[in-house]
């Protein structure tokens, strides 16, 4: 699994997220994704990594900017009662 952490300008309010959450999950392969208009972020969870120039001109489609693309290995955490 892989974690993308997307800096995204522009989102102002939750209905911003709604939209790059609607379009990512439209137009790629993911297992999870969110966002936050606070910290300026998209998170995408996906078994492969996703194409960032793809990414990148999907959100500029809905009138935003990808300023920063991270991706590093995912690893669900697991919630154990036992340690």
């Amino acid at each position: 699994m892989i974690k993308t952490t997307l800096k995204v300008k522009g989102m102002a309010c939750g209905m911003c997220e709604a939209h790059i959450n609607d379009e990512i999950r439209k137009n790629f392969n993911v297992k999870k994704v969110s966002s936050s208009h606070t910290k300026g972020e998209t998170v995408i969870i996906s078994e492969e990594p996703v194409d960032e120039d793809a990414v990148k001109a999907v959100i500029a489609a809905k009138g935003y900017t990808v300023t920063g693309i991270a991706a590093e290995p995912y690893e669900k955490k697991r919630f154990s009662l036992f340690g």
